[in-house]
């Protein structure tokens, strides 16, 4: 319940504000207006068995706009708003769910979906905007020059860029809680050329150290 009372936080003042922390690539043409929603529904498979892709992502934002339309996860729709987001693969929701429920079994894609939207809508909602970063289109090639930069997401809360590794420089995200891995992220400039770019994350970020 600590999880829930926590993260439930107002988010909407700080959707529109300035990225300072981290740079942002230099384009030489006028970056597209695709949003990161279109990205994220325009396969429209449902959930599945493949813990690579990002249906129970996509449910949960699509449950937060139906219940709030003008929740400010609603910016992921508009792609004329600059922003990087972090996108969590259906397997790091399932290990967050196995996480909170103190198991190893991983549950199937509607399984953690259904435990996830039953943390109540504004705590859904205040995760996702864990994982927004408003402001400015950071491509791989800035992220990798960000190393120690943190990032004010749309929640209000930070995160911390590590690059780390000698010969094979990876990037992990820093988040709240200090118990369990950090996410790293594993696949880059999702939607690139456009205002709107994500990263894609193996595990969910965490806005407060769980238990």
């Amino acid at each position: 319940m600590r999880f829930i009372r926590t993260v439930a936080v107002t988010a909407t003042a700080v959707v529109l504000s300035a990225l300072a922390s981290a740079p942002a690539e230099a384009h030489t043409k006028p970056l597209g207006t695709r949003s990161l929603a279109a990205v994220l529904t325009a396969h429209g498979s449902g959930f599945d068995r493949n813990g690579r892709d990002y249906d129970i992502l996509t449910a949960a934002v699509l449950a937060v706009l139906k219940a709030k339309p003008a929740s400010p996860v609603g910016v992921l729709t508009d792609g004329r708003t600059a922003l990087t987001a972090f996108l969590p693969n259906d397997r790091a929701f399932e290990t967050l769910v196995a996480d909170l429920q103190h198991t190893r079994r991983l549950p199937g894609e509607k399984a953690a979906f259904t435990a996830v939207a039953g943390l109540g809508i504004d705590t859904v909602e205040a995760v996702l905007l864990y994982h927004v970063v408003p402001g400015a289109t950071v491509t791989r090639t800035a992220a990798f020059k960000s190393d120690g930069a943190r990032l004010t997401t749309a929640a209000g809360s930070k995160i911390k860029v590590d690059v780390y590794g000698y010969r094979h420089r990876k990037i992990r995200l820093i988040d709240a809680d200090t118990s369990d891995r950090n996410p790293r992220v594993i696949s880059f400039n999702i939607n690139k050329g456009n205002r709107q770019i994500a990263h894609g994350i193996d595990r969910v970020l965490r806005p407060i150290d769980l238990p």
